[in-house]
């Protein structure tokens, strides 16, 4: 299939090329009318304009894109985040990219991709049937996912997230834990019209689910409790607080990142209680914090850093003519003292 132009929208709108510049840069030089008709198409044939078009000689922005799948400033207040993106940074220094930090446009990651300049990009937690995925193939962009799905669509960098979610919650059963509350990611990257929720929270809830079994649990029992939370402290510790509400207070909490269990682990201790002896507390992604608060989390290590390294290394490879491979990288139960019983 070749890639879409603005000839081709002009065409298809009756419109000059001219025109469609001005509804994709300047939509104040033209009526109201003939905007919304334009994008109308551009949004039927998924065009996104060409950033080879933009530097004839070298036919390259030099520049790599990391399509943000929450708000920014969501994203920056989680560790295990900042880690990914320092390792994308490094491997773009070195060879000499840019890289461009896209953050939502209108709350949805394909408005990003779609206003996005430049050579290839990166996208976090999106699997292969999400809409971005068939933007950027209809328009011939290199692209690898952070967290996705290993797919025929999708090249693919991380953790086997379901096998490290079982083996922590096998962990907080093994401890004799029965009321168990989940801190879970946010939903960040939905596709439009879908079933599906983000991969990582998918895989992480299938994993939680096969441990529980073998303890006789379902997912869906009152004994275990679900929050939607974000990765931050101060969602954490505002988790808590609503747990702490209940009639039936949990013996353990889970949660799906670092930053929210040490805010949960923080609220527990300002509400008189204690870490493991009255709630226990587990992590996800043992960033440098999990291992210096008092007590200790106990947690899955991922690399982060190198999650990024390699998907930046990965896609610049692709865009230099090589074939694109999946990436799986190891993770670690770390047990410490927040969730062991004397």
């Amino acid at each position: 299939m070749s890639k879409v132009t603005i000839k081709d929208i002009a065409r298809r709108a009756g419109v000059s090329k001219t025109a469609v510049s001005f509804a994709l840069n300047y939509p104040g030089r033209i009526s109201k009318k003939t905007y919304e008709k334009i994008m109308a198409i551009v949004e039927e044939l998924g065009y996104v304009p060409n950033p080879f078009a933009r530097t004839l000689t070298t036919k390259r922005l030099g520049a790599i894109g990391l399509l943000l799948p929450q708000k920014i400033g969501d994203i920056f207040g989680n560790p295990h985040m900042a880690q990914i993106i320092s390792g994308i940074g490094e491997e773009c220094e070195r060879r000499e990219f840019s890289l461009a930090i896209l953050p939502l446009i209108r709350g949805k990651i394909i408005e990003a991709a779609r206003k996005s300049y430049v050579d290839a990009l990166i996208t976090i937690g999106v699997g292969p049937d999400h809409e971005v995925v068939d933007l950027l193939k209809k328009n011939h962009i290199p692209f690898v996912t952070i967290d996705g799905e290993e797919s025929e669509n999708t090249i693919n960098i991380g953790i086997d997230h379901k096998n490290a979610a079982k083996e922590i919650m096998l962990h907080v059963l093994q401890q004799g834990h029965r009321d168990i509350a989940i801190l879970a990611l946010e939903a960040d990257t939905k596709p439009i019209e879908s079933t599906h929720t983000s991969i990582v929270l998918q895989r992480r809830f299938e994993g939680f689910q096969e441990a529980l079994e073998e303890f006789s649990i379902s997912l869906a029992e009152p004994s275990v409790q679900i929050l939607n939370c974000k990765s931050s402290m101060q969602a954490g510790h505002e988790s808590v607080q609503i747990l702490l509400s209940n009639a039936k207070r949990p013996t353990a909490i889970v949660a799906m990142s670092d930053i929210a269990a040490i805010g949960a682990l923080v609220a527990i201790k300002e509400n008189g209680l204690r870490v493991p002896g009255d709630i226990a507390v587990a992590g996800f992604d043992d960033i440098p914090e999990s291992s210096l608060v008092s007590p200790a989390l106990t947690t899955i290590f991922q690399p982060g850093r190198q999650k990024g390294t390699e998907a930046a290394r990965m896609v610049l490879n692709m865009l230099d003519g090589a074939q694109g491979t999946h990436i799986k990288l190891p993770y670690k139960l770390i047990v410490r003292e927040s969730t062991l019983r004397a």
